[in-house]
């Protein structure tokens, strides 16, 4: 929902604990203007949410879009399977959604696990191992950077974005091989997110596959927050950057943004997908997916593909673009720092002074915003900022209210650091 009702928390020991604010039992609360009371009398404040990775909407308009396919599923099939995918957990829905996943994304097969961190995790383990070398993107996901430690193969960082510093990187990597013996390494693998969900900016995939196919070295590209979201057709970071998915070897994902649902995938050559299903841990010990999610997913990628003979899904995608791009711009010239590119869905605006953080999400709090703060360890600490998460569920009217609320609390909190260095 663009507007959850936040329920308030009332304390009377300066914070140590917290109190449900409900009217009937007599709790004092002073009303503002964006509280309300629900059906049992607690105090609640309605927010525009602008932290969530709903970007394609589906779950504001659920009850149009998915409801009838996703509650004939929970009456015919167990919410859950109760088993990994290798014994008794896997259903005819999951083989459908692997299917689907495959033909969207213009690979052979795919395999579907029923977490996105845990994608990253247990399936970069079971791809490399030691003897092999990972070169990752300096800005990874903490889920990719758990994954290549977990693995043991042995890790190059390469500059952000920069397809230059990645040859130089793997040129030395080829020529100098294993530490000590100087023996080739067994396999070369280059790592690299299509949105990086900190810095708001799309990956310059082009450029990064072209250096790989140069040294004959494989790509896995992680797609949690582009597939959906990306592209004229929500193909992602290849479709958006005319790249063959073809030339990238291992296509990672999740549901849990554009689709409204959990979990994640891996989209690859038929021999791999295969090999996973047996060796990845996801796989062989964790829990399959709920059959009732598969659906979710199921339902909401026919709508992004066109699928279910209405032209909703194109909706979305023009809603999403046309809504980012607009906040961005807004945002920019009001004179924030903005990072990112235009038609990213996420807008950090930097705060930078850690000090700025808590101040920054409570007057947007108290003007009906419900907005992300990043602090320190999530990112260096003096690169504190808040991330804007734009959906297609907005309007334009919800974005021009946000935008006056958000140059009030800019003013309050200076930080117009593209006007001035003191905001």
């Amino acid at each position: 929902n663009p507007h959850p009702q936040v329920i308030e928390r009332v304390s009377h020991d300066g914070n140590k604990t917290m109190h449900i604010a409900n009217k009937k039992s007599g709790t004092t609360f002073r009303l503002g203007s964006h509280n309300e009371v629900d059906d049992a009398g607690d105090v609640v404040r309605r927010c525009l949410n602008l932290g969530s990775y709903n970007y394609l909407g589906f779950a504001d308009d659920w009850n149009e879009t998915c409801e009838e396919d996703v509650l004939r599923v929970v009456r015919e099939s167990p919410v859950s399977c109760s088993s990994p995918r290798v014994e008794v957990g896997t259903y005819a829905l999951h083989r459908e959604l692997e299917k689907l996943v495959a033909r969207f994304l213009g690979k052979e097969d795919a395999l579907v696990l029923n977490m996105g961190f845990n994608t990253n995790a247990t399936t970069i383990p079971s791809l490399v191992g030691k003897g092999d070398l990972i070169i990752s993107d300096a800005l990874n996901h903490t889920s990719i950077v758990a994954g290549a430690r977990a693995s043991g193969a042995a890790i190059r960082i390469f500059k952000h974005n920069s397809a230059s510093d990645l040859d130089k990187v793997l040129s030395e990597a080829i020529v100098m091989g294993m530490p000590r013996t100087r023996r080739p390494w067994r396999k070369i693998i280059v790592m690299v997110e299509g949105i990086y969900s900190m810095e708001g900016e799309y990956c310059n995939l082009r450029s990064i596959v072209t250096v790989c196919k140069k040294y004959g070295v494989y790509v896995y590209l992680d797609e949690a927050h582009s597939i959906g979201a990306m592209g004229p057709t929500g193909r992602g970071c290849c479709e958006y950057c005319g790249v063959d998915t073809k030339d990238v070897d291992v296509l990672m994902g999740t549901f849990t943004k554009s689709f409204g649902g959990m979990g994640g995938y891996i989209a690859a050559d038929q021999d791999v997908i295969d090999y996973l299903r047996t060796k990845c841990a996801g796989s062989i010990f964790h829990n399959s997916l709920s059959p009732v999610v598969c659906q979710q997913i199921i339902t909401a990628f026919k709508v992004i593909m066109g699928e279910d003979n209405t032209d909703t899904g194109k909706k979305k995608l023009r809603a999403l673009r046309d809504n980012s791009n607009y906040m961005r711009m807004r945002l920019s010239e009001m004179g924030l720092h903005v990072l990112g590119n235009y038609d990213s869905p996420i807008m950090p605006v930097m705060l930078y002074n850690p000090t700025k953080i808590a101040a920054f999400s409570r007057e947007c709090f108290k003007r009906g915003l419900a907005v992300v703060v990043v602090g320190f360890p999530a990112v260096p600490i003096l690169m504190s900022r808040a991330r804007f998460c734009v959906s297609a569920g907005h309007t334009r009217e919800d974005l021009d209210d946000a935008l006056v609320k958000i140059e009030e609390v800019a003013d309050l909190c200076k930080l117009r650091y593209g006007r001035s260095t003191f905001g």
